[in-house]
Order: structure tokens, then C-alpha cells, then sequence
């Protein structure tokens, strides 16, 4: 909890200020005039991206949060008479509805959905909210066209007051975990509010970090980047050693101390508290599975939590080059020789990399499409982690914006989503020509999704997924033209930057709120986005071809994948950043490697993954052309090439027979499972499978 502090040198003369956060200050200055300006200017760069909420609209979502409210507590009053509960008891009996999330912090974007907490007293069940409640709510009128998600706490309570302070540790006694998860994002939204200086300052900074982030398509928890609990952590952490600045300032700062921060030391808001209710905290001196997170921001309120535990080695070394661009871009802010605009502008994703793998999950009907999506955009990570620790690759950079994808028979209903996942290969000494082997990445991907599918019931015989490689100049064979065309490059004079940084798209997904993020010269509209964060549907622009007219797209052969060693944080700053003193950075022990790399004039299927039963074989339904390269002996000699035309590849493939239908499958499986790990145990028969091979030749 902030305390008091005195100031030193200069500053003694001012009056004790509160201190904010676990390390002092590092700077207590006031704003100047030229500070204002340039926060007025940015207020104004805000306001064409629809960051703004009208004033109506707030409005119209106070008026029903206040008939909620109501709504709630006569709910309760109803559940309390059925229970004969004394009349003193149902007249004082309460019940309240709490936001929390980015409506709570005051951040909350034209159209975004309000993320509330329903809380009533113990003789209440989590039967009755799910049962009675629900068919109460669906009788009113007035709700059915604002998008609200409720959860419910049941507290140990007889009564819910007027005032109850959800951060009091001692409301968590006795209480069923689940309710406990459900208060903590109250708890956690209402301890950032009290641990920043000013209030108004934060939101406004936080507001504009969580644009750019959006912008620049790092912006998705599920994904592997921050959620925007993650992202209002960091803002706050910068306002605790900034207390005076303004946002201008702010968002500068931002950028100055996590493009310095030395990870994996965690981001801390308050000391952590131990209220001796057992209950699981991050921890890495504890527990060792913490030692292996990346980037831990930690959540302020008991339970704490590392909120970013979904972070992988790529997705934190684009995250970082963001960091270090962003503040190479408000330098040239402060000094008058770029606009605010500049910081928000979208880089094309799809100019970044040379080489992608785009993957593509379909459906036969909408309602399927939607669950298929949901649980492979949630194990997307695991694919992008797959591929980080190939010995061969240096970066897998997912898109989080996901896309229509054009169908493989276009006399058939279907339904397909695609995302995009950019890859860096590694520059290695002393070899012209090497043979890339993705299919085990590819293969235990689609392994764990199907696995998973299978056993919580959900899967369907022509549910799929395929994995493909595309090089950047194949793209706009599956992509519409809007969202291939080329962005202005930013300056990034004074940086030192990596291939990382060439642009990216010019869409942006808030995948917590299920918000698109326009352009601000395009017509300000927010296009509803379905649960797991796609932004897909039927008047989308689909490119008028099929999958099958895409050269060089086939799946990959068996290579056992090597750990990448993990990359330092360089650069030194002006100002000395705090890092946490009671938390050591920890880093992951260094894991044996094993690799194997295939000839490229060899063919040959993945061989069975080791395993206690025969190996579990899932189906990748890519079927390639079968094609043999030339031998490397017989390659004309090396020309020189451009740094852009360094890597080619050539594609081999080979496809094996079907092993087993789903629809067998299906009917043979006799124990069912809802274990949703991202590991789950194998089925008790072969997995359908059609092997695929995609070998990609490097020619440096």
C-alpha cells in the first residue's frame, strides 16, 4: 500500500507526497507548459479512433447498470422470501452489481461490452443466478441490445451493503474458488485504481497505449501478447514512478522503461501480501513452473497472479522492438519533429517477413465454425512455441487479427478462418543449403487441438485444420487487397532496429473486448467480432480463389525441434529503471537438444512420435502435389542476391493413406474426458491421420 516518503535534493521543499508502488520515483517533476500542448495534442490524435465515448452513451450505460442493479436486488429479495427467511433479513438483504475491466478504469471504447460481477449473500446458490435469474434478465427489454458479461460471487455474508469495499482480503474466507475468480477482477481493476498517483492521467495514458498496441497487433492475451489488464498494469507502474507527469509525458516514459525493463524480472504494483488462505500466488521461489515465465506482471490483489503467463520467447521479442520503436518515435515527439499521428500508424504485418505459415481451421456450418475457432485460436501459442525452439528459426510472429479464408471447394458450404504467422530463419555460417523440417512443429499442433476436441466432445467429422507455407509474394492469393497494401515505413532514426520493424497491418484487434480498431479515415464503425476474437463473417471480403491456387503450400517432415538460447536485453538508459529486488529473474535451465536435418531430395513420412501406447496420429487434411528437388550438388552456382532475395525455398511433400475415419473414431471411443490441458492424454485409438510432408530448402 503507498506510505509516506520525504523527497531529496531538490525536492525537499516541497510538501511529502505519497509513494507509490516498490521502489521510489525516479523523477518527481512537475508538468511544463509545453507538456500541456502536448497532451492536448494527443487528446485530439485520440478522439478520430473512436477512443471517446460520447457522452450519451455513457449515459444510456449508467441508466442500465442502475436497472441491473435493481433488478438484482428484487432478484434477491424473490430468492430470499422462497427460502422463508426472516422479513428483517429480506428487507436488509441487498445484492449489488460491480464493474470491472476496461468500463471499471474509465478506458472503455465506443460500442466496448461492460464486464460486470453480480454479488449476493450466502444463502444464495450459483443454481439459482444460472437458473432464475437468467430467465429474469431475459424478460427485460432494455438490455437486450448492450452486450454484458456477468459474473456471480456468492459471499459468506447474510447481507450485501450498500458500501462493501471488494478489496478487503478477509471477503475471500470460506468461499467456493469459483466465486473467488470471480471477484478477483474486480479486486485486482479496484487495487490499480488506488495504486496510481493521479487517476485522470492514468486513463488518459492508458487509453492511448492501448491504441498503439492494438495498432501494431500486439494486443491478445490468448495469442501470447497482453490482454488489457496486462497493458493497464504497465501503465499504472509507469504513473507510480512518474507521479506528476502528465500523459504526454506518460507515454513517453512508458516506452523509456519497458524497452529497458530486464525481463523476466517481474512487474510489481505493491509488495505482495500473504493472507494465509492458501490459496495459489506467483511465486517463483514456490513454484518452479513460475521460474519459466518470460514477462510476469503480477496482479496486485490476493491471489496474485502472473497475468501474461501466455507469453512466449517471440512474442516478447516483438513486443520489446515495439517498445524500443515506440520510444524512438515519442522522442521525435518531444522534440517537435513528429506528430502523435506518427505513433499510431499501422505497419503491414504482411511486408514484414519473407517466409509464413498461415493456418486454417473450417467448418461445415457457422455455429461449428465458432467453437472450431475458439479452441484453435486458444492453442495457437502452443504452435508459435513449437516453432520458436527450431533450431532453424530465429522468430514466429502471429497476427492476431484472424481472416476469412477462401474456400477449397467453392460448390460446398464451408466455413474457414486463417491467421497468419510470420517466420525469421536463422543466418547460419558456413552452409549454402539446408533443409527446414516443420511437420513435428505442425503435427503435435494439430495433434493437442483435435485431442482436445475429441475429448471434450465437441468435434466433428469435417471439422479441420490445415497448415500451409506461403512466401510474402503468394499472400495476396489468399488475403483481399485492403489489407496487403503497403504502409509508410516509420523513421526510427537513433534505434537500432531488427528485421522486426519493417511495418505491419492496418487493422487491429482488441481481442478482450472483441473490438476492431478503424483507421481513423475510414468510416468510424466497430465491427462485432465473434467469441474468440475473429473478425470474420459473411460480409467480409474474400479473395475469389481457392487454397488449391497457392504455389509452394504443403505440410512439413518429422525434425525434432532444438531450444533457441534465449536472447539479453540490451541498451542502456539515461534513467535508471527500477527492476524488483524481492522477486530474483529466474531463467529457464538450458534443455538437451536433438536435432535431425532431412535432405532435400529425401522423401519421407513422419515417423511415429515415442510414446508408452503406439503413437497418436491426427490429421493434417493439406494434400499436396508430390514433387522431388534437385540435389544440392546439382544447383547452378550461387548468384548473388539482394538481403530481400536471400532465402528461397523449394517444397517437397508426401501423402500417406487414411488410417481410420473420424466418424470411427468417434464411435470406438469408450471413456470420455472434458480435460482441457494443454496436453491431454492420448485416445485410446489412432487419431485419423493423412500425412503430410512440407520441406522447405533454404538457398543462402
Amino acid at each position: 500500500m503507498p506510505f509516506p516518503v520525504t523527497t531529496q535534493g531538490s525536492q525537499q521543499t516541497q510538501p511529502p507526497q505519497k509513494h507509490y508502488g516498490i521502489t521510489s520515483p525516479i523523477s518527481l517533476a512537475a508538468p511544463k507548459e509545453t507538456d500541456c500542448l502536448l497532451t492536448q495534442k494527443l487528446i485530439e490524435t485520440l478522439k478520430p479512433f473512436g477512443v471517446f465515448e460520447e457522452e450519451e452513451e455513457l449515459q444510456r450505460r449508467i441508466l442500465i447498470l442502475g436497472k441491473l442493479n435493481n433488478l438484482v436486488k428484487e432478484w434477491i429479495r424473490e430468492i430470499s422470501e422462497s427460502k422463508n427467511l426472516p422479513q428483517s433479513v429480506i428487507e436488509n438483504v441487498g445484492g449489488k452489481i460491480f464493474t470491472f475491466g476496461s468500463y471499471r478504469l474509465g478506458v472503455h471504447t465506443k460500442g466496448a461490452d461492460i464486464d460486470a460481477l453480480c454479488v449476493a449473500p450466502r444463502h444464495v446458490d450459483r443454481s439459482d443466478f444460472f437458473t432464475s435469474f437468467y430467465d429474469k434478465l431475459k424478460l427485460q427489454e432494455e438490455v437486450k441490445d448492450l452486450r454484458i458479461d456477468i459474473l456471480f460471487a456468492r459471499l459468506a455474508l447474510q447481507t450485501i451493503p450498500e458500501d462493501l469495499d471488494l478489496r478487503d482480503d478477509s471477503l475471500l474466507k470460506n468461499l467456493d474458488i469459483r466465486c473467488i475468480r470471480s471477484l478477483n477482477g474486480c479486486r485486482v481493476t479496484d487495487e490499480i485504481l488506488h495504486l496510481v498517483p493521479n487517476i485522470d492521467n492514468f486513463r488518459l495514458t492508458l487509453r492511448a497505449i492501448k491504441l498503439w498496441a492494438k495498432r501494431h497487433n500486439i494486443y491478445s492475451n490468448i495469442l501470447g501478447f497482453l490482454g488489457g489488464v496486462s497493458w493497464a498494469m504497465l501503465v499504472a507502474r509507469t504513473c507510480q514512478l512518474y507521479p506528476n507527469a502528465i500523459a504526454s509525458t506518460l507515454v513517453h516514459k512508458f516506452f523509456l522503461v519497458f524497452s529497458k525493463w530486464e525481463w523476466p524480472n517481474p512487474v510489481l504494483l505493491k509488495q505482495p501480501e500473504e493472507c494465509n488462505l492458501n490459496l495459489p500466488v506467483w511465486d517463483p521461489r514456490v513454484n518452479p513452473s513460475d521460474r519459466y515465465h518470460l514477462m510476469p506482471i503480477i496482479t496486485p490483489a490476493y491471489p496474485q497472479q502472473n497475468s501474461t503467463y501466455n507469453v512466449s520467447v517471440s512474442t516478447r521479442m516483438v513486443m520489446v522492438e515495439e517498445f524500443k520503436q515506440g520510444l524512438a518515435i515519442t522522442d521525435e515527439i518531444l522534440l517537435s519533429k513528429a506528430e502523435w499521428s506518427k505513433l499510431f500508424e499501422a505497419p503491414n504485418f504482411f511486408q514484414k517477413y519473407k517466409h509464413y505459415i498461415v493456418l486454417l481451421a473450417s467448418a461445415p456450418t457457422e455455429k461449428q465454425r465458432l467453437e472450431w475457432v475458439g479452441l484453435v485460436e486458444s492453442k495457437i501459442r502452443i504452435l508459435v512455441g513449437s516453432l520458436e525452439k527450431n533450431e532453424f528459426i530465429t522468430l514466429a510472429h502471429v497476427n492476431p487479427q484472424s481472416f476469412p479464408a477462401p474456400k477449397e471447394n467453392p460448390d460446398k458450404e464451408e466455413f474457414r478462418t486463417m491467421w497468419v504467422i510470420g517466420l525469421v530463419f536463422k543466418k547460419t555460417e558456413n552452409s549454402e543449403n539446408l533443409s527446414v523440417d516443420l511437420t513435428y512443429d505442425i503435427q503435435s499442433f494439430t495433434d493437442t487441438v483435435y485431442r482436445q476436441a475429441i475429448n471434450s466432445k465437441m468435434f466433428e467429422v469435417d471439422m479441420k485444420i490445415a497448415a500451409m507455407h506461403v512466401k510474402r509474394k503468394q499472400l495476396h492469393q489468399l488475403l483481399p487487397n485492403h489489407v496487403l497494401q503497403k504502409k509508410k515505413k516509420h523513421s526510427t532514426d537513433g534505434v537500432r532496429l531488427t528485421p522486426l520493424n519493417d511495418s505491419s497491418l492496418d487493422l487491429s484487434m482488441d481481442s478482450d473486448n472483441s473490438m476492431s480498431v478503424p483507421s481513423p479515415t475510414s468510416a468510424m464503425k466497430t465491427s462485432p467480432l465473434n467469441s474468440s476474437g475473429s473478425s470474420q463473417g459473411r460480409n467480409s471480403p474474400a479473395p475469389a480463389v481457392t487454397a488449391a491456387s497457392v504455389t509452394n503450400i504443403q505440410a512439413t517432415e518429422v525434425s525434432v525441434p532444438q531450444v533457441n538460447s534465449s536472447e539479453s536485453s540490451g541498451g542502456t538508459s539515461s534513467e535508471s529503471i527500477p527492476q524488483t529486488a524481492t522477486q530474483p529473474a529466474i531463467s529457464p535451465p538450458p534443455k538437451p537438444t536433438v536435432s535431425r536435418v532431412v535432405s532435400s531430395t529425401r522423401l519421407v513420412n513422419p515417423p511415429p512420435r515415442p510414446s508408452g501406447n503406439a503413437a497418436t496420429k491426427i490429421p493434417n487434411p493439406i494434400v499436396g502435389v508430390k514433387r522431388t528437388s534437385s540435389p544440392h550438388k546439382e544447383e547452378s552456382p550461387k548468384k548473388t542476391r539482394t538481403e530481400e532475395e536471400q532465402l528461397d525455398t523449394e517444397t517437397s511433400t508426401t501423402q500417406s493413406e487414411t488410417i481410420q475415419t473420424a466418424a470411427s473414431l468417434l464411435a470406438s471411443q469408450k471413456t470420455s474426458s472434458t480435460d482441457l490441458s494443454d496436453i491431454p492424454a492420448l485416445p485410446a485409438n489412432p487419431i485419423p491421420v493423412i500425412k503430410n510432408s512440407i520441406k522447405l530448402r533454404l538457398n543462402r
